[in-house]
């Protein structure tokens, strides 16, 4: 008679991984974790977007382990006034800044270099070459075109998520974007 009256039981709910600005806010309170669980969850991302600044897949690697090391030890000061993607865009973006000044310290050459497969696919090779010339040719623009441009076309994020990471505002980031398309007229 009771279960009549209660109707019947509801199937119990698959349990959901928690949303990354929980996980962000227990790992800034030392959940370890919670901290791995944010790396798994970013870190294609970061490595994605270091190889695409440098364009070289081992030192995209190593920027990827340091922007994991940064975000550990930066973890405690993330305030959540920002997305916390947005937050490690930020920091993937100084180390890979960083990397570009220790590279030109080094005399490093930092043209990227397109990665071809063999003579099978010509059609295929010419595209990839065109394409890793576009992206060498993006790599050498002035610092804030390049990064709005990688930000917008290659991360493929709105104008105000790119000023947000960049610092700035949306209107400075479609200048720099602007300035970009012209710049690369004349590269390419």
């Amino acid at each position: 008679m009771h279960a009549q009256i209660m109707g019947p039981r509801a199937a119990p709910q698959p349990e959901m991984p928690p949303p990354i600005e929980a996980l962000a806010v227990r790992a800034r309170n030392g959940d370890a974790l919670a901290f791995a669980e944010l790396i798994e969850a970013h870190y294609e991302g970061i490595y994605r977007s270091a190889w695409r600044w440098c364009g070289n897949r081992d030192d995209a690697e190593d920027i990827a382990q340091e922007v994991c090391v940064k975000l550990g030890r930066a973890i405690a000061g993330f305030d959540g006034r920002s997305a916390f993607s947005s937050w490690v865009y930020r920091i993937t973006l100084n180390a890979v800044r960083d990397w570009q000044r220790a590279g030109q310290r080094r005399g490093r050459h930092l043209d990227a270099y397109s990665e071809i497969t063999p003579a099978d696919h010509p059609a295929e090779q010419e595209a990839a070459a065109i394409h890793g010339q576009l992206w060498a040719a993006v790599r050498r623009l002035p610092e804030k075109q390049r990064d709005a441009v990688l930000l917008v076309y290659a991360e493929e994020l709105s104008h105000a998520e790119a000023a947000d990471i960049m610092g700035i505002r949306e209107a400075t980031v479609s200048f720099h974007v602007h300035e970009a398309r012209k710049t690369l007229r004349s590269l390419l």
